[in-house]
């Protein structure tokens, strides 16, 4: 078994996720008391979250190397960012720390198209759906369609990450309005709704809506386990 490394904290809380789900994913592959080889840096989040809030990406990339440096001296085998906002430096932080990255863009693309879905909403930060890094991925690598909610609905679903998600806070009022904006992305086309945001599957649950959902957290580890698994390198 390969050991997955895992550069988290953004925010802990779905991180403790993706450490769960890859510990029951190989007790499922391979029974009795299997678990999942992880190595786990967890940047502190305050200081990683001010950076993005003032455009200071540069900083936040050099964080996020320093981070990946240590998974690396450590024995990691591939590199897990967890968190779908921080793929913007994906690519620059594998390479300063000369690790394999599993983009988490990437591996819901391909469960988008596995499902036979062409045309998806994207529901993430503000900075996730705004910005090229993610979308442009979706769309030019993966040939996919891809809607972000209006202006208001984009505040909405950011403030709600940032300021209740990341906390530790779910509430029904707040589920209700994302609930709202995904009627509206698929009353628009969308087939399927990416939820591009770690902490967003805390909120939001399969069973509350009529269209496919896409769990970048579950997809994300789901093909880590299957790698780590693996004979291939």
């Amino acid at each position: 078994m390969k050991v997955i490394g895992m550069l988290g904290g953004m925010s802990w809380e779905s991180t403790a996720e993706y450490y769960r789900l890859a510990n029951e994913l190989v007790k499922e592959r391979l029974g009795g008391l299997h678990s999942a080889k992880i190595l786990l840096y967890s940047v502190d989040f305050e200081e990683v979250e001010q950076l993005q809030h003032a455009g200071e990406w540069a900083e936040a990339t050099e964080l996020m190397i320093e981070g990946a440096r240590r998974l690396k001296r450590g024995g990691a085998d591939i590199l897990l960012i967890c968190s779908n906002t921080m793929h913007k430096v994906a690519d620059h932080v594998a390479g300063a720390a000369g690790m394999r990255l599993l983009h988490i863009a990437d591996a819901t693309a391909n469960a988008v198209t596995s499902a036979g879905i062409g045309c998806v909403g994207l529901l993430g930060t503000r900075f996730t759906m705004e910005q090229d890094f993610y979308r442009d991925r979706l769309a030019d690598r993966h040939d996919l369609e891809v809607l972000i909610p209006d202006e208001g609905e984009r505040q909405t679903v950011h403030s709600i990450i940032y300021d209740e998600l990341c906390l530790g806070t779910v509430l029904e009022e707040s589920r209700r309005k994302v609930l709202g904006i995904i009627d509206s992305l698929a009353s628009r086309g969308a087939e399927g709704v990416v939820l591009g945001c770690t902490e967003l599957p805390l909120l939001i649950r399969p069973s509350d809506v009529s269209v496919e959902l896409f769990d970048t957290t579950a997809i994300h580890v789901g093909e880590a386990v299957r790698w780590a698994l693996s004979a291939e390198e």
